[in-house]
């Protein structure tokens, strides 16, 4: 690939990790930037994957330094989400999963609008907690599939599912959601490397922006909370309806 598309591929990264890092959606950014550049889809996917993986990885590691994630609490949604991520990447390296593109958009548009009215919800309506085992098998499994065969908006759901269901606050439930990305990027990544389908020379640049971006990203989500987080989820899940519909 000419080194320029895949310095302008980095860039692109690099401003996905940020996004990604504060409010998620980033993969819908990069993932058609790759199919643009010519790449074969099977391919994108996976180079998505690498790339992706950096950045999910640099914003956890802030998120953890600032003592925002408690591990054990996470540990059975980090099971759920690695089983559920590998059977999605075993699923798309064998199986046609186009019947999952237009479920998608109306769970975003759902997970935009609560995010929109989640502080009339919360003043109005008691929170009430899943217990850990049935917030990892109901919920963080089934979207670390989504997240192994198809991956963008997995971190809006992902987002959603804490918000909604496990009581806690919106930088909390963004600490924890870079975790189970990262999770089901780096599993489903192992199933892609080992057929061989990632595309390193490529995919290497670009997660280094990632992690630039992400880096700058988790900081800036720390520093301004909710104040950012909640504009940037209603913006970027909406985006990420509209544009899968346009595409369904």
């Amino acid at each position: 690939m000419d080194p320029t598309i895949i310095l302008l591929l980095a860039v692109t990264a690099a401003l996905a990790g940020f996004i990604d890092a504060i409010a998620g959606g980033g993969g819908l950014l990069t993932l058609p930037a790759l199919l643009l550049a010519g790449m074969p889809p099977n391919m994108a996917i996976a180079t998505n994957k690498l790339q992706g993986t950096f950045g999910v990885a640099a914003a956890s590691y802030s998120f953890h330094r600032a003592g925002q994630i408690d591990w054990s609490t996470l540990r059975p949604a980090i099971v759920g989400t690695a089983a559920g991520a590998v059977l999605g990447a075993l699923v798309i390296s064998h199986v046609d999963a186009s019947w999952l593109r237009p479920i998608v958009p109306y769970a975003l548009m759902a997970a935009a609008l609560y995010f929109a009215l989640a502080p009339y919800l919360r003043a109005h309506a008691p929170r009430t907690a899943l217990p850990a085992r049935a917030f990892a098998i109901g919920l963080a499994a089934p979207v670390g599939f989504y997240d192994g065969v198809f991956g963008p908006g997995a971190g809006s759901l992902y987002m959603l599912a804490f918000l909604a269901f496990a009581g806690v606050d919106l930088l909390t439930a963004t600490a924890r959601t870079k975790v189970l990305n990262f999770t089901s990027n780096i599993v489903s990544l192992a199933v892609f490397a080992l057929s061989g389908q990632v595309n390193f020379a490529v995919g290497l640049p670009m997660a280094l922006g990632q992690a630039l971006g992400a880096w700058i990203g988790s900081h800036v989500a720390l520093r301004h909370g909710a104040w950012i987080i909640r504009p940037l989820l209603i913006a970027t899940t909406s985006a990420a309806a509209i544009k899968l519909w346009m595409q369904s």
